[in-house]
């Protein structure tokens, strides 16, 4: 390999640059260098770094992507589940009687006053009337 910058070849360049440049001026031209060295530097730095913003957007755009594309099919699972469980939960039409600690519940009023003369006359045959008579007016029309 190229062993350009050996401790020999930095002596020789240095005693080259002060015989061109002189011993009066070599220090004003390290300080330029060295500001030269620092600026390219700094440009490196903010090149990297612009760099690597780019690719950690990129980054959460695709995570973006990713968790729109999981977002939806969540979504479609779920209303996927609540189509099934709604029709598998329909109201079914039974006649079995109620589970102790259970009431019938219906939206019939009289069925509903029914059960409940039934429930508290035991062995009665017949219900009572959901709605009473009107009582006749003794002095009548």
């Amino acid at each position: 390999m190229f062993d350009l910058f050996s401790g020999s070849h930095i002596l020789i360049l240095l005693v080259v640059l002060l015989v061109v440049v002189g011993p009066k001026d070599l220090p004003r031209l390290m300080h330029m260098m060295g500001q030269w060295a620092g600026k390219a530097r700094r440009m490196a730095d903010e090149f990297k770094r612009n760099f690597d913003d780019m690719a950690r957007q990129e980054e959460l755009d695709q995570l973006r992507r990713e968790l729109d594309a999981v977002r939806q099919t969540t979504q479609a699972a779920a209303e996927e589940t609540q189509r099934v469980a709604e029709a598998q939960l329909a109201p079914a039409e039974s006649s079995a009687e109620p589970r102790a600690g259970e009431y019938r519940v219906s939206d019939t009023p009289s069925l509903h006053e029914g059960a409940l003369h039934e429930g508290a006359h035991e062995g009665a045959t017949q219900a009572a009337p959901s709605h009473p008579a009107p009582a006749k007016d003794p002095a009548g029309p």
